[in-house]
């Protein structure tokens, strides 16, 4: 049966890194966000207010298509990233901060409740919590140069979303809180997902 396992986080919480580690371990196909070949990322870091929705539509119709490939398949896939996330969480809080017009936000939000209706959940989300201080360690030190403009109170505003759009997610999901661990280095520490990763799959199927 396939299956879909989705990473949520904010930005640097560690989940390209983990859907690495638990496609190798399990043989899962990876679902990447590629950052890399993002024809608007680097100018939405320079100037948010202009970018923000060609970036946010482009996310869109980018997860949509990667749910609906997930579906069609017969691989379990482990990805990085949601289509929820840009839509309850980095769009609205865009808007919030002035950064996307209402217009804008409004269009937005109608084509994501079209959208919506057409996708099913992940059959498990895993979601990384980190504090501020983690985030800011961690995007420093994978050294991407558009991401040397992310303010801090961005980063704050996006862990409150998270928070609180995983306070109120329906779906099966785990919490795992990365300060405590780095499950890159040490092996005790992702043993300790894949045990609970295990024991939750095994429920669901």
């Amino acid at each position: 049966m396939a299956r879909h396992i989705a990473i949520a986080g904010n930005i640097g919480a560690g989940k390209t890194t983990l859907t690495h580690l638990l496609s190798k371990h399990y043989g899962w196909e990876m679902q990447l966000e590629d950052m890399d070949d993002n024809p608007y990322i680097s100018d939405f870091y320079e100037d948010m207010q202009r970018w923000s929705f060609n970036l946010q539509v482009y996310f869109l119709n980018t997860r949509w298509k990667h749910v609906q490939d997930i579906r069609k398949g017969e691989k379990t896939v482990v990805q990085d990233r949601t289509i929820y996330e840009d839509a309850y969480i980095f769009a609205p809080n865009l808007h919030s901060m002035g950064l996307m017009s209402t217009r804008d936000f409004e269009n937005y939000s109608r084509l994501f409740e079209n959208i919506s209706t057409q996708i099913e959940q992940p059959d498990l989300l895993i979601y990384l919590r980190a504090s501020i201080p983690k985030l800011v360690d961690q995007i420093q030190m994978r050294g991407r140069d558009y991401e040397d403009a992310i303010r801090l109170d961005y980063l704050k505003r996006l862990n409150e979303r998270y928070e609180a759009w995983i306070g109120d997610y329906k779906g099966q999901l785990l919490i795992f809180n990365v300060d405590d661990m780095d499950f890159q280095e040490n092996p005790e520490d992702l043993s300790q997902i894949i045990a609970q990763v295990e024991s939750t799959l095994n429920g669901l199927f």
